[in-house]
């Protein structure tokens, strides 16, 4: 059971409502996470800010996912895994390729770089190397993706922090968490 309520358009009116109906409509439902961030139409408009403007970004929708999940996976946030592994299929990876990514990995050398750089950012609380940035840069990221890179991990850190911390009820299908 969510520790915070989850707010419905029928809940609320104004801004909120209409926030609301644009997720509605983007998903075809209003998940849960974004019934509990209503609680505060400022984060409700920052968290949906975001995905829109991320969606809209370089990088694509499928390595967007891809770091999603790993972020997810590190923060043992099962809301997050479970939505983003259903993104990611819809974005066009396999369930292999998502596997893979939850675990931080791919055979692609880029989508690799990106794994591992988002996964230290989240493991090392941003204290990362010159060398892992390099590393970017060497299989050809633009300081632009970096950026953007960094931009979805911040992102997901805030959808896993909601969904952890207020215990969201998953309502996409169920993923499992890897072993520790």
């Amino acid at each position: 059971m969510s520790r915070i309520a989850l707010v419905t358009p029928a809940d609320t009116n104004g801004e909120r409502q209409q926030l609301l109906a644009q997720i509605d409509g983007a998903f075809g439902a209003t998940p849960n996470m974004f019934k509990a961030v209503a609680n505060s139409t400022a984060a409700l408009k920052s968290m949906w800010g975001s995905f829109g403007a991320l969606g809209g970004g370089v990088i694509g929708a499928k390595l967007g996912e891809q770091i999603a999940v790993a972020i997810a996976d590190r923060n043992d946030c099962e809301y997050c895994l479970a939505a983003h592994t259903a993104l990611g299929r819809k974005a066009g990876a396999t369930a292999e390729e998502m596997s893979a990514a939850q675990a931080g990995r791919s055979d692609d050398p880029k989508t690799a770089a990106a794994l591992r750089f988002a996964t230290a950012v989240v493991n090392n609380r941003a204290q990362i190397s010159d060398e892992e940035v390099t590393s970017l840069r060497e299989v050809g990221f633009s300081d632009e993706e970096i950026v953007e890179i960094l931009a979805h991990v911040a992102l997901n850190l805030f959808t896993n922090y909601v969904n952890v911390a207020f215990k969201v009820p998953v309502d996409f299908p169920s993923v499992k968490l890897r072993a520790k």
